[in-house]
């Protein structure tokens, strides 16, 4: 079996540039890929859990694979068990180092989000869709290519999908900023009018973020949580009781 058994091609070209974000793809696609796949198995038939085994084997050589590749430890020193000495086991051992990986790279990876990212007030939403509109006006009266207007179109369009979410990407801002002060004045319709829209973008994203900012630094400072307090003892049995009494300690004589 291939990769493809696990993720198509198109998935494949969409894995994001971060090798462990890369990672952390692939493996959510796979691990969906190999429940799909063995939904409605029985594994009380030998045929049937055979073909589980053959697909969880299949699965920890593509992972592994692709942790060599994006050079992802543990994973990429690991070795790929054989199919002789491959069992349930195998893959549970796998599978559990796999999710305490994953789950760390989640948290990580929602933590640097929160550090590239700003919350957007709702005037200053509604305030940049106007913009946003006014730019794709700018866009579709411009002398530019077709290409190149229909590649600055969808930037319009993954950007406006972008603001719709809670926390919105600085990433999305520059890249849209970017492709459009990167194409020659003289093609616009009206160099100032699309000049003027893009400052105001850059504005109200500026301002959203030093506000977040200065709410944060404001903020008073989080309590802790109080601390789990140790295992309570687990009282002794009778018959541990028994064995540690010393009987001579009441015997008065």
């Amino acid at each position: 079996m291939s990769i493809l058994t696990f993720i198509t091609q198109d998935q494949l070209d969409e894995l994001d540039e971060d090798p462990r974000v890369a990672f952390m793809q692939l493996a959510n696609h796979a691990q969906r890929s190999l429940a799909d796949q063995t939904t409605g198995f029985d594994p009380r038939e030998e045929q049937e859990w055979r073909e589980i085994e053959d697909l969880r084997h299949s699965f920890v050589n593509v992972l592994l694979a692709a942790a060599k590749r994006f050079e992802i430890e543990p994973f990429a020193s690991m070795e790929l068990p054989t199919a002789r000495n491959f069992d349930e086991r195998s893959y549970r051992d796998f599978k559990d180092n796999l999710d305490h990986y994953i789950t760390q790279l989640v948290i990580d990876n929602s933590t640097r989000m929160r550090r590239q990212s700003v919350v957007m007030p709702p005037k200053t939403r509604d305030n940049i869709r106007t913009y946003l509109h006014e730019l794709r006006e700018c866009v579709e009266k411009s002398s530019m290519s077709e290409a190149k207007r229909q590649a600055l179109l969808d930037r319009l369009d993954a950007f406006q999908t972008e603001l719709e979410k809670r926390r919105v990407n600085l990433m999305a801002v520059s890249l849209l900023i970017f492709d459009i002060i990167t194409i020659p004045g003289a093609v616009w319709a009206s160099y100032d009018i699309t000049s003027r829209l893009v400052t105001n973008i850059m504005q109200s994203v500026a301002k959203a973020r030093a506000e977040e900012q200065e709410k944060k630094r404001l903020a008073p400072p989080a309590e802790f949580k109080a601390l789990s307090p140790p295992r309570k003892e687990i009282p002794p049995t009778r018959h541990e009781a028994a064995s540690k009494y010393d009987l001579d300690d009441d015997i008065p004589f």
